[in-house]
């Protein structure tokens, strides 16, 4: 509503003619010539605005520097604002005062007067430039087409701002009036009041009027495109609602459509790339006109499941802490120090690098010495989730890549079902037994291996199943061996190598103190205080009752010690027993490897050789005797060809040099030499 000034009004201080009674204003500028409302809240510019319509005088528009400020002083205001009449006062029913303002003419303050209530101040008027001239004239024109353009792309323009615009003929009265529409920060509008020289504002305000022009066309054409999209949408939901009408009438119920309903939301939700969002969306069509009845409806509805599923968005990986994971890796295994400095290089490249393409590290080594847990601490050093494939006895390719679609039962390949396992694209995916996979009819998996494991070619890994493009180039694979005789060079060539050769006696001891008595504990339902083993107890149990690289069988036999431990525990017969070696023997039975090195080699005739085997080593005894004969050497024992060759070169180098070792060579002549290799029947 409006009103008259109150009367009650607390007379203030006269200011005197020539000052002008300054009233701040936030984020808004007034320029000469246009008419504007402006809400004032503040005590100090409601008795300023209230002693001017009073007084009949006019007031000075000034804009705050910061808006924040609530009782701005002359330093919180610019130097330069608009004079301006009081074209109405109104207040209104919740009691805002608002002020209708008409602006005159730029003026500058000189300086301001003290001890008023509000600010006041002695200003200089500026005129405006009146020159003419044909540059003004060509800026003129182009600002009045850039000003209507923009007017016209704004959405309700009221007729009479384009009356205005194609009725004003000064150019210093157009560039205003199309500032004060303009939608551009207020600091921007006070640098164009504050420009003075009219060719430089026309310029400003023609440089301004481009961008907005600019943006508006670009928010009308977003708005088309819209408006577009969202036509399309009322079209499908129409069409949907129609089909669910249908359906109902066929008595299909409304499950069907609440179902295709969850399934868009989570194709939406799942983060696929285009393609795979395509696929999905085109079988979700399919699926939604299918009767449910259909055969294939089940399989349509279980390929979109596994699309769904699947890890398809990249979770944010925490950073590598090197120290840590240098403290993982020693808290989960004894020894092996070469392998743990190759695993610590590998991880801080992987921190230094997170987007490269890192090596595919292959652990080869006899069983039972820790390869897969050493996968398990590298997941856990880099936080990410672990999961196993085991490719051991695996002869068909499509277990790799999956099965297409076709075959009932259809299932996509191991990898890519280890990853929805994982939950994660960027899992630690440890590929066991790499060299026992065989070739059937069914392809070579092996050779479907290669594109998983090359780092150039699995970021648009394939499976036959899912029909698109999956991402496997963040995911750290780990694959181990026991040999690599069965690993084809392509792929051993994609892979780098990390030797595990096995446990010595000291290591083995020192990783049963640490880990395996513990482990057996737990599994046994033992606690530490009531059993305890002396480590010349393990180190016997290691020596005379294992044989092996690993220490899979030390962890048996120490489980078979803790079970007649528990035996005795659950009976009452003990509460607290400490094996000693002595106490091996009763608990395990006769040693059953002896160390015959000394008693063996103490026997003319006997020497010692080493083999490689699987679980590490073996020394060989080899056994030669003469007997009267007619000069033939005889081979026994499990010997391939190289070692017969062997004994025949060694026996020549005899012959040879028989008169340098004093020997008679007519002994080779009436004698037979028997070589023995003693191998238990082991080749």
């Amino acid at each position: 509503m409006a009103s008259d000034v109150s009367t009650a009004a607390t007379t203030s201080a006269p200011i005197p003619s020539d000052a002008l009674i300054i009233v701040p204003a936030r984020n808004t500028v007034l320029f000469p010539n246009v008419i504007v409302p402006i809400t004032i809240g503040r005590a100090k510019s409601i008795a300023a605005a209230q002693q001017a319509v009073r007084e009949q005088r006019q007031i000075g528009i000034l804009l705050q520097r910061d808006a924040e400020v609530n009782d701005p002083g002359p330093d919180d205001l610019y130097r330069v604002g608009t004079v301006a009449n009081i074209v109405r006062y109104i207040t209104g029913a919740d009691e805002t005062h608002h002020l209708v303002c008409q602006g005159v003419q730029r003026m500058r303050v000189q300086d301001y007067l003290p001890g008023t209530p509000f600010l006041a101040a002695r200003v200089l008027q500026i005129p405006e430039p009146t020159t003419a001239s044909p540059e003004i004239e060509a800026r003129f024109l182009n600002l009045q087409r850039q000003a209507l353009e923009a007017a016209q792309l704004l959405p309700q323009v009221p007729p009479e701002l384009i009356a205005a615009l194609q009725g004003t003929t000064s150019p210093a009265a157009l560039a205003d009036l199309a500032t004060s529409y303009m939608d551009i920060k207020p600091q921007d509008k006070q640098d164009i009041l504050e420009t003075i020289d009219l060719v430089a504002r026309m310029d400003k305000v023609s440089r301004h009027l481009a961008e907005r022009i600019e943006v508006l066309r670009l928010s009308q054409e977003i708005g088309q495109k819209t408006k577009a999209a969202f036509d399309e949408r009322q079209r499908e939901a129409i069409l949907r609602e129609q089909m669910a009408t249908i359906q109902r009438q066929l008595g299909e119920g409304d499950g069907k459509a609440a179902e295709v309903a969850e399934l868009t939301k989570a194709i939406a939700a799942a983060g696929m790339p285009p393609e795979a969002e395509s696929q999905a969306q085109k079988e979700l069509r399919r699926y939604e006109r299918m009767p449910e009845a259909a055969a294939e409806s089940g399989m349509v509805r279980s390929y979109l499941d596994w699309l769904i599923d699947l890890p398809w968005a990249l979770p944010e990986e925490k950073p590598i802490d090197i120290a840590e994971a240098r403290k993982i890796l020693d808290e989960d295994h004894y020894g092996l120090e070469k392998i743990k400095s190759r695993i610590i290089e590998y991880l801080a490249v992987r921190k230094l690098a997170p987007g490269g393409k890192a090596p595919i590290l292959c652990f080869l080594g006899p069983p039972g010495v820790g390869k897969t847990s050493l996968g398990q601490s590298i997941a856990r050093a880099m936080a990410r989730p672990f999961v196993r494939v085991s490719l051991g006895g695996v002869h068909d390719e499509a277990e790799i890549r999956g099965h297409r679609r076709t075959y009932i039962g259809a299932l996509p390949g191991n990898i890519v079902q280890a990853i929805k396992k994982a939950g994660a694209r960027n899992c630690v995916m440890m590929l066991d037994e790499i060299d026992k996979m065989g070739r059937g009819i069914q392809g070579d998996p092996s050779a479907a291996m290669l594109e998983v494991l090359d780092p150039e070619q699995n970021g648009t890994f394939r499976d036959n199943y899912l029909g698109v493009p999956f991402d496997l180039s963040r995911v750290v694979f780990i694959a181990t061996a026991n040999m690599l005789d069965g690993v084809p060079g392509p792929l051993l060539d994609r892979m780098e190598l990390i030797s595990l050769a096995g446990y010595t006696e000291e290591e083995k001891l020192e990783i049963a103190r640490r880990y395996l008595v513990r482990r057996q504990l737990e599994a046994n339902g033992l606690r530490a205080e009531q059993v305890a083993i002396e480590p010349d107890a393990l180190r016997l149990v290691i020596r005379s009752y294992t044989r092996e690289a690993g220490v899979r069988n030390l962890e048996r036999e120490i489980g078979k010690v803790l079970r007649n431990v528990a035996v005795q525990v659950a009976e009452g017969s003990a509460s607290q027993v400490t094996i000693a070696p002595k106490d091996v023997a009763t608990l395990l039975g006769q040693p059953r490897f002896e160390n015959e090195i000394a008693m063996r080699t103490s026997i003319p005739g006997v020497a010692t050789g080493l083999a490689w085997t699987q679980v590490g080593g073996d020394i060989l005894f080899i056994e030669a005797s003469r007997t009267p004969g007619r000069g033939t050497l005889i081979l026994t024992g499990q010997l391939g060809e190289v070692m017969r060759e062997s004994a025949q070169a060694a026996l020549t180098l005899v012959k040879s040099r028989a008169s340098q070792l004093g020997i008679d060579p007519s002994i080779f002549e009436k004698n037979d030499i028997h070589v023995h290799v003693p191998a238990g029947a082991t080749p």
